[in-house]
């Protein structure tokens, strides 16, 4: 499951560094690469990995202030990056730093399905978001689902999931989070990324042996 990345040790911890606009696409075949221009292009490098939408690409060229990657045909499908247009924003995360704090959860940067935003609702300062997604029941029994108080990752953004369904879950999304990311954004019919927990996956697998 999931989209390219080049290297498996490659972690992220879903905590976004910067909602980046994308200046340019150019379709190549069957792949799509992507232009981006962001704060900290001048301290990218050529063959790093970097998080969009949760999905882990590599920088395949630079100028001053953009960065080129190039998502593949399977990536494509398999997230939102195909649907994105020149001026939508990104979120953008640089891999893992190993000797400092895990703020979030840890995220592979490898994106396991679509969802859709069925609803948007304010509360007092912060806002819920409502997800559904299409709930397979072999992929749920291998870990590839939502429990309670646990951790997803909706477009690259680690969250704390609450009233957590069959095909379904919200998250409640602080100002900062929706001010700072593409959560500004996401509207009613507004297709994310998920990634689920890789600690969940291991112990469903786990179970399957018992």
């Amino acid at each position: 499951m999931g989209v390219q990345t080049k290297n498996d040790l490659i972690m992220f911890s879903g905590i976004v560094e910067e909602a980046a606009q994308v200046v340019a696409l150019q379709s190549d075949k069957g792949n799509l690469h992507l232009t981006m221009k962001c704060s900290f292009v001048n301290e990218l490098k050529i063959d790093q990995s970097v998080a969009h939408n949760g999905v882990c690409l590599t920088v395949v060229s630079m100028t001053e202030d953009t960065y080129t990657v190039t998502a593949i045909k399977e990536t494509l499908e398999r997230s939102n990056l195909g649907n994105l247009k020149v001026g939508d924003k990104v979120n953008l995360e640089r891999s893992m730093l190993m000797n400092g704090r895990l703020d979030g959860h840890i995220v592979q940067g490898h994106v396991d399905q679509t969802a859709v935003c069925a609803e948007v609702k304010e509360a007092d300062g912060s806002w819920y978001y409502t997800f559904e997604y299409a709930f397979d029941k072999e992929m749920a029994r291998q870990g590839y689902m939502t429990v309670e108080k646990g951790s997803v990752c909706v477009n690259g953004v680690s969250l704390t999931v609450c009233n957590s369904q069959q095909n379904s879950f919200q998250v409640a999304i602080i100002p900062y989070t929706h001010d700072n990311t593409n959560f500004c954004q996401i509207e009613k019919g507004t297709v994310v990324n998920l990634e689920f927990d890789i600690v969940g996956k291991y112990i469903s697998k786990m179970m399957q042996f018992k």
